[in-house]
């Protein structure tokens, strides 16, 4: 009768394990997720100031 309870036990354990580490890996995706997404918006920040430099610096050829 041990054997039986200990490989329940050592299942349940095994299923505890595999929810702590989902529950690290969900929490893990959502930071990167959020790094991702705010490295996106700083590239279109810089990708509009290149832009607007562009324009800038046309305008300034254009003049001479």
């Amino acid at each position: 009768m041990f054997w039986p309870m200990f490989a329940v036990a050592m299942g349940f354990l095994g299923l505890a394990v595999l929810g702590v580490l989902a529950v690290r890996v969900f929490v893990e995706a959502r930071r990167l997720g959020r790094q991702v997404a705010d490295s996106a918006q700083r590239i279109n920040r810089a990708a509009e100031d290149l832009e607007r430099s562009a324009v800038s610096a046309a305008r300034a050829v254009d003049a001479l």
